[in-house]
């Protein structure tokens, strides 16, 4: 119980934290959010990528179907199954962005929280909503 009698959540603030912690936890979740976002816009990148290889594909296909084949033949060549990056598919981007960076910073928010907030997460939206709410 808190000491207005309301029960412990998850998201109250630790006695004795002061407001600038809140406020530095508060950032850091907010920049971890933000990752996990361009972390879903680089599995939309894979996705894209892929979707993309294999309409490259079929027009390859269609190309050689046409009789155009030294043109089928330079886009197969050039475009269709080729490295989007130095020796690195699509997938490749994605695993090393998750088992790197991604990873590294999950694990440091996690220990910050841990160590600062008691393992609380959104203590400072949540005090912003209490702030806020009107009824």
């Amino acid at each position: 119980m808190t000491s207005d009698g309301e029960p412990q959540r998850q998201s109250d603030r630790p006695p004795g934290m002061d407001d600038a912690t809140v406020e530095a936890l508060g950032l850091l979740s907010q920049a971890l959010e933000t990752t996990e976002r361009a972390r879903g816009r680089l599995y939309d990148f894979h996705q894209l990528t892929g979707n993309a290889d294999k309409a490259v594909g079929e027009a390859v296909r269609r190309l050689r179907e046409a009789g155009h084949h030294d043109q089928a033949d330079l886009v197969e060549r050039e475009v269709q199954g080729a490295d989007v990056l130095p020796g690195m598919w699509t997938f490749q981007i994605v695993e090393a962005y998750d088992d790197g960076y991604h990873r590294r910073f999950v694990a440091a928010e996690q220990q910050v929280r841990d160590a600062l907030g008691k393992g609380r997460t959104h203590i400072a939206e949540a005090e912003m909503k209490r702030r806020r709410r009107t009824t």
